[in-house]
């Protein structure tokens, strides 16, 4: 049995498919009846509901399970605790792999939710559970890249001129499937996820641009406007925890480049990963069939 922790979220609803389809038994963790739902029609029977913070949701979840794939909701204020009980609860269920979903250069405290995520990695190392860190870069973002089709703008909260390296979701699902399926392969690695070519804000808005067939420029806004983009209208007084890793990635990536290299990513899926201009002609796709289907 494999269980997948949000296992509708951004990774999950890749990932989860791919694993029913190879005739896997897979078990989905979700908090809300619509999240069940929907991976029940996507063929998975085994749904644990429930905050995946609560003992009884994690003692639930993990009985039974040989093989745990791991991603924390983002930005979660309790990221720490939360990884530290899943991998102590996988450790006395003797869960034979553990795969953690981490991010590219853990090692970077200045980060906030960077240190919590290389913490997480050090209590796994200590568990005695074979196990498997799959470190991807940012991830190429729908949402982002929807809202320059939108607005005609590519909003970047640091530097325009710092580079990046991205990565498709699809991707990241992709080898997270291979590295479940054939454990005995990947046990014992960490794995670097970094797609092709290193983005400075104004060559994603040269990619869009291209893409689209219209000027689309980058433009820098501050913190507390990507906070505003990320959290709506929440009461900002209850999101100290997400404001300061919002602000620790606006220092950070506006002093320094985030790049990674695409080798590791190429040799796990046997071909050459997506490109930005392939997922913005893709995404551009699906936003015009939305328009013309309003």
């Amino acid at each position: 049995m494999i269980l997948v922790i949000a296992a509708n979220g951004n990774q999950g609803r890749l990932l989860v498919p791919r694993l029913v389809a190879a005739g896997l038994p897979v078990r989905g963790c979700v908090r809300s009846e619509q999240s069940a739902a929907q991976l029940r029609e996507a063929g998975v029977a085994d749904v644990v509901m429930g905050d995946i913070s609560d003992p009884e949701v994690i003692a639930r979840a993990i009985k039974g399970v040989d093989k745990v794939y791991y991603v924390c909701p983002g930005v979660n204020p309790r990221e720490r605790a939360l990884g530290f009980a899943w991998i102590d609860a996988a450790r006395a269920e003797g869960v034979k792999h553990f795969v953690f979903s981490s991010v590219l250069h853990a090692v970077l405290t200045d980060l906030v939710q960077h240190e919590i995520k290389r913490d997480v990695e050090e209590h796994l190392l200590s568990s005695h559970l074979d196990f498997t860190i799959l470190q991807p870069a940012i991830y190429m973002a729908p949402r982002r890249v929807r809202a320059a089709f939108e607005t005609g703008v590519w909003n970047t909260p640091w530097s325009l001129d710092r580079r990046q390296s991205l990565v498709a979701v699809r991707d990241v699902a992709e080898v997270a499937a291979k590295v479940l399926i054939d454990s005995e392969a990947h046990v014992g690695a960490t794995y670097e996820l970094a797609g092709p070519g290193r983005y400075s804000a104004h060559d994603v808005a040269a990619v869009l641009s291209r893409v689209t067939g219209r000027v689309i420029p980058a433009r820098e806004t501050s913190a507390d406007d990507y906070v505003s983009f990320l959290f709506g209208d929440r009461d900002k007084n209850v999101l100290g925890h997400e404001i300061s890793v919002v602000r620790s990635l606006h220092a950070r990536y506006s002093s320094d480049d985030f790049v990674g290299n695409p080798n590791v990513l190429s040799w796990l899926l046997g071909r050459a990963p997506t490109t930005l201009e392939e997922f913005v002609a893709a995404q551009y796709e699906l936003f015009n069939q939305d328009v013309l289907g309003a």
